[in-house]
């Protein structure tokens, strides 16, 4: 009986450190995003991530306002590329927004 609580209870361990692991280096991706996209845009946006079962179901990359300096598929495309470079897989999608401020 003691055996079989060990075992479960490492299990259960091992399990809830590669879910712990997942969060602190998805928020280090996200960090590197928002730095790369910054030193490209001059405006640091915010950057969330979304995993599900292991995989990087979507990235949400918000400026906090509208970027003027390029077109918004040159902008997608820098987003598109900063993530995949520091995430190092592709999401299944790519939410790109801008908070619009009276």
């Amino acid at each position: 009986m003691l055996r079989i609580a060990i075992t479960l209870v490492s299990a259960l361990a091992l399990a809830s450190c590669d879910a712990v692991n997942t969060v602190t280096e998805g928020f280090a991706h996200a960090k590197a995003v928002e730095s790369d996209l910054e030193a490209a845009t001059g405006i640091r946006p915010q950057v969330g991530f979304n995993w599900n079962n292991g995989r990087l179901a979507s990235v949400t990359v918000t400026f906090p306002r509208p970027y003027d300096g390029m077109p918004l598929s040159d902008l997608a495309a820098a987003t598109r590329d900063a993530v995949a470079k520091e995430f190092q897989q592709k999401p299944e999608a790519i939410l790109l927004s801008f908070a619009l401020r009276e």
